[in-house]
C-alpha cells in the first residue's frame, strides 16, 4: 500500500485532478453481481485533469510494477472474493458528450451506455437506440465489441481515441473502426496495451419520439427478460453459430434452468442468465459456470465460452 500511496501522491501534485481514492475497496460495490473482494487501491479520477492524470499513473505503476485493472461499468467482470491486487482504474469519472460532428456523436469511455443513448435521442440522432437499458460504460462496449438487438458496436463505431502503451513512451492516437478487425465479442483493442479515452459513432437524423419508441422498448424488453431482478452479468456465455442454437437454448433444452451453487442460480427464465440470489459469493457464481460448462459439453460435445471476465485473484 505505501508503494502505491506514494506513486498516487506524486502523480497527483505534477497532474491535478479530482481524485476519489479508497483502500481495501469491496469490488461487490462496483460490479453488477455485486460480489467481489477488496480493491487494494480503488481510484476514480475526474475532470479535465483526468486524461493527464491517467497516463501518468499507467505509466509509473508500469514503472514500479503495480498492476492496474481498468474498469468500465463493472457489467461484463466477475472479481474473485479474494479481490483485485494492486490498483482499479475507474474509468466512470470520464463521462458525457466529448463532440460533434456532421452526422457523429462523440462519449467520453466512462460515458454509461444507457446515458449516451439518451443524449442521442435529445439531440434527434438515431443509431444508438441498441444501448438503451444496457449495462456498461462505452470504453467497455467498444473494447469487446457488444452486441443487441441484432446491431454491434462495430456497426456504428467511427473512431477510437486511445493512449497506446505498446512503445517506451506512451503515444495518443485516434484510431479509424475497421469492421474486419472486430467479431463477435471481439475488438482489436483486446490485443493492445491501450487505454481507451473516447468513441465516435456513426448516427443521422430522426423523428425524436421514434428514437425514443425503439429504446423504451428495448428496456422493456431486458425487464421483461428477467435481467434487472437479481444481480447479473447478463449473457454468461458467448453465442457460436456453429452449435446451432443459442447457449440459453441448449442450457433450457438439458433442464438446467434453476440449477444452484450456494447463493447462485441459472435464471429459472433464461438459461443463459446467472444470477446472485443475495448471498452468493463470486465463487459460487464461477462454480456454477464451469458446472453448466461441463454438463454441456457432455451432454453435446459443445464447449462453451465465458463471456464474463473473470478478474483477480482466483484460487484457480
Amino acid at each position: 500500500m505505501e508503494t502505491i500511496t506514494r506513486l498516487i501522491e506524486s502523480i497527483l501534485k505534477e497532474n491535478p485532478c479530482d481524485l476519489e481514492v479508497f483502500y481495501n475497496e469491496p469490488m461487490a460495490e462496483h460490479s453488477t453481481f455485486k460480489v467481489g473482494g477488496p480493491a487494494d487501491c480503488w481510484l476514480k479520477p475526474s475532470g479535465d485533469g483526468f486524461p493527464m492524470f491517467t497516463v501518468a499513473l499507467l505509466q509509473a505503476a508500469r514503472v514500479e510494477n503495480v498492476p492496474v485493472f481498468i474498469l468500465g461499468g463493472g457489467a461484463n467482470i466477475l472479481v474473485a472474493d479474494a479481490g483485485i491486487r494492486g490498483i482499479v482504474l475507474d474509468t466512470g469519472g470520464w463521462a458525457g458528450l466529448a463532440g460533434q460532428g456532421d452526422g457523429t456523436l462523440e462519449f467520453r469511455s466512462g460515458t454509461s451506455l444507457d446515458t449516451a443513448a439518451d443524449i442521442a435521442a435529445g439531440l434527434g440522432l438515431s443509431g444508438l437506440e441498441f444501448l438503451a437499458g444496457m449495462p456498461g460504460s462505452i470504453g467497455g462496449a467498444v473494447w469487446m465489441n457488444a452486441r443487441c438487438y441484432g446491431v454491434e458496436i462495430a456497426d456504428v463505431l467511427k473512431e477510437t481515441e486511445v493512449v497506446d502503451f505498446s512503445g517506451s513512451e506512451p503515444q495518443h492516437r485516434r484510431i479509424m473502426a475497421k469492421k474486419e478487425e472486430f467479431a463477435y465479442k471481439h475488438s482489436p483493442f483486446q490485443n493492445q496495451r491501450s487505454l481507451i479515452l473516447s468513441a465516435a459513432f456513426f448516427v443521422k437524423q430522426a423523428e425524436a419520439h421514434e428514437i425514443r419508441v425503439e429504446m423504451n422498448a428495448h428496456r422493456k424488453d431486458r425487464e421483461d427478460k428477467g435481467h434487472y431482478r437479481y444481480p447479473s452479468a447478463g449473457s454468461i456465455f458467448k453465442n457460436n453459430p456453429g452449435f446451432g442454437k443459442p447457449a440459453g437454448k441448449i442450457i433450457d433444452e438439458l433442464g438446467l434452468r434453476g440449477l444452484q451453487k450456494g447463493g447462485a442460480q441459472v435464471a429459472p427464465w433464461h438459461g443463459n442468465i446467472i444470477v446472485n440470489l443475495g448471498s452468493a459469493t463470486a465463487q459460487d457464481i464461477r462454480d456454477l459456470v464451469d458446472e453448466v460448462s461441463v454438463k454441456v459439453t457432455a451432454a453435446t460435445g459443445f464447449v462453451f465460452e465465458p463471456e464474463v471476465l473473470f478478474a483477480g485473484e482466483w484460487l484457480y
